[in-house]
């Protein structure tokens, strides 16, 4: 009843409850400023749809690979994702790494994901293999540039740790009755996740191929068991993407589709000075050929989202407004390359000497 005493309460709980989760996520998200003879961990950034969720689950699912499960903190469903998705964690550390999701869209109370340990990366796996039940973290909303197109037929190629974004495309494809092969390969059977679900699945549609006792996987000949039309998608190290790019000029008619978790080794590109207008910030910059577009965004919004600064995850995707960007990420395909609409800053420059962003 208004003007009572448990009127005022309860007015006062409602509003202090979203006060609450926003100073939860800002202390998650705040930054954290390092100087150049600091070891701290880099900023942390700003996360798309960001929310705190909660470890349930950690488990091994082959040597070196645990699978971890969060849920939200708040107890709530967890948002909706597509096949190929993927999020990016906001580790203890500072850290943001991208991650694929491998569980099942349906499930809206856990999202899983599956990480290997890399003894020579850049720290992020080790973080993700110490995670503890019950320890907090910041997640982002699910995003995906790898989406399961209709096709009659698909191949699936997967190498080590490129199995995450598979398997949810598998377990759906073979739930709709389509006609589906793995080719999955890795450094041995006893290192390949989820090998024995694959197995129990699609029986002998899955080909396992340990590189210690059969070698590698022949692309051509697995090619040649398809059909004209058949999609295939891939995702592992970038020697079996660059394999499988390579052998497919002999298969035209086959639809490929990769994702990758680095981003590929090329020559350095010449590099010109341009401008770039932030058109809602309203400020001009100058992009000198020796700096990313993103260093210099962020010079303006220290938190200018961003994760695998090597252009294959999408994090940092910007809507451009007006120029012509020069594409340099890994993220678009082929015939997506002409696009004038978007841009990956962490790696992409102009060809105009204008380019005008929507920040």
């Amino acid at each position: 009843m208004a003007g009572t005493d448990t009127g005022v309460v309860r007015w006062t709980a409602l509003l202090l409850v979203p006060a609450v989760a926003f100073l939860s996520i800002y202390r998650l998200l705040a930054v954290r400023r390092t100087d150049a003879i600091s070891s701290a961990p880099p900023l942390r950034r700003e996360l798309p749809g960001a929310r705190p969720v909660v470890v349930q689950e950690v488990r091994p699912v082959a040597e070196g690979v645990v699978q971890v499960g969060f849920v939200a903190a708040d107890g709530g469903s967890l948002p909706a994702w597509e096949l190929g998705a993927h999020v990016e964690v906001a580790l203890p550390s500072g850290r943001i790494r991208p991650y694929s999701l491998c569980g099942d869209p349906a499930d809206r109370d856990t999202h899983r994901i599956a990480v290997r340990h890399a003894p020579d990366g850049r720290g992020g796996s080790a973080e993700v293999h110490a995670l503890r039940v019950g320890e907090q973290i910041v997640m982002s909303r699910p995003r995906s540039s790898f989406p399961l197109a209709l096709a009659d037929q698909y191949l699936f190629i997967a190498g080590g740790i490129g199995i995450t974004p598979l398997l949810p495309m598998i377990r759906a494809v073979a739930r709709a009755g389509q006609e589906w092969q793995l080719v999955y390969g890795g450094r041995s059977s006893a290192t390949m996740a989820f090998a024995g679900e694959l197995l129990a699945l699609g029986g002998d549609r899955v080909r396992l191929v340990p590189e210690d006792t059969d070698g590698l996987p022949d692309l051509t000949a697995e090619l040649l068991a398809t059909p004209p039309g058949a999609a295939v998608y891939c995702c592992g190290p970038e020697p079996l993407i660059a394999a499988l790019e390579q052998t497919m000029g002999d298969f035209p008619d086959r639809h490929v589709h990769v994702e990758r978790f680095t981003g590929t080794a090329r020559k350095p590109l010449p590099a010109q000075e341009f401008t770039v207008e932030l058109r809602r910030t309203g400020r001009t910059l100058s992009v000198a050929s020796d700096r990313t577009l993103l260093d210099v965004i962020r010079q303006v919004i220290p938190g200018a989202p961003a994760s695998c600064e090597e252009g294959f995850c999408g994090t940092c995707e910007l809507r451009v407004l007006a120029g012509i960007p020069d594409h340099r990420d890994t993220v678009l395909r082929r015939d997506e390359r002409d696009r004038r609409d978007v841009i990956y800053p962490c790696v992409s420059r102009a060809h105009s000497q204008t380019l005008v962003v929507d920040l």
